[in-house]
């Protein structure tokens, strides 16, 4: 697994990892829910779309919006397995995620969601 310094400066370079931008909505919810919840969300979504060694519908698993942890999940590279994890956060396809590997993803979504603009209002309950 990459160190998430790593990660970051890399997706930094990516013209299509930077255009992710949490809408409206998705502030919204963000900024209502809280990130404690927000953040048990994306546990959830990390444990059942991104942990066994084959996904269901690998690569097509994360929608590009409705919820916060999903515009995370693609501005952070945590939203398949086949290609994103392997390739960025070295994180081999083909064998169930651990709960290390579990925890670097939801590590990855909460340090993307924290740096956010609508991260300044959230609640922390």
């Amino acid at each position: 697994m990459r160190n998430l310094d790593d990660v970051f400066a890399a997706l930094a370079r990516s013209p299509f990892r930077r255009r992710f931008r949490l809408g409206p909505r998705e502030q919204a919810y963000l900024r209502d829910k809280g990130l404690p919840v927000v953040l048990s969300h994306a546990a959830d979504f990390v444990a059942q779309r991104l942990a066994p060694a084959q996904p269901r519908n690998d690569g097509k698993q994360t929608p590009m919006r409705g919820h916060p942890v999903f515009i995370a999940q693609h501005a952070t590279a945590t939203c398949c397995r086949r290609g994103c994890l392997a390739k960025w956060h070295g994180i081999p396809a083909g064998r169930e995620l651990d709960a290390q590997q579990q925890a670097h993803a939801v590590a990855a979504i909460e340090r993307w969601l924290r740096g956010q603009p609508a991260s300044a209002s959230l609640k922390m309950r």
